[in-house]
């Protein structure tokens, strides 16, 4: 799984479920959101091979985003992506017993939407990450920072 969250309001943009991901479907899955306004300036991802790949590297060059590492070794430096995977894992992905790459691709979007649209966050007022984005819109309305981790699912 490819997780893309934005820092600014806590909104899980992307869950990008497959057996595996390539550096390449890493910069595919990017583009896409780029293609619909979601293109942050600077893009915060572990030392994984989908992430130091030529693909993505190219990917960001082409289209002005930094690509900013942490230190290997140490996912303290990602921690609140790291602490989405796992209520996502707890929450969700430990919950269902998938019969098909399909249900789970399904089952995990419910997830999402859920977590994006009702949960209150205490880091943003108790609101939902859909809800402070549309409050802070004239604000701040570009993303300015994505975190992305791809973990086993």
């Amino acid at each position: 799984m490819l997780t893309v969250i934005d820092v600014w309001n806590r909104e899980c943009v992307k869950i990008e479920v497959d057996h595996s991901l390539t550096g390449s479907r890493v910069a595919r899955v990017l583009e896409q959101l780029r293609q619909v306004g979601r293109c942050p300036s600077v893009i915060q991802v572990d030392n994984g091979p989908e992430f130091i790949s030529k693909a993505l590297d190219a990917w960001a060059h082409q289209c002005g985003v930094k690509l900013e590492f942490i230190r290997p070794g140490k996912p303290i430096e990602n921690a609140y992506i790291e602490s989405f995977n796992g209520r996502l894992r707890e929450e969700c992905l430990n919950q269902h017993a998938f019969r098909s790459l399909q249900e789970a691709r399904e089952r995990i979007e419910v997830w999402r939407i859920d977590y994006n649209s009702v949960r209150p966050h205490s880091a943003l007022g108790q609101m939902a990450p859909d809800q402070f984005r549309v409050l802070h819109h004239n604000e701040n309305s570009e993303i300015t920072n994505l975190r992305l981790v791809h973990s086993a699912g």
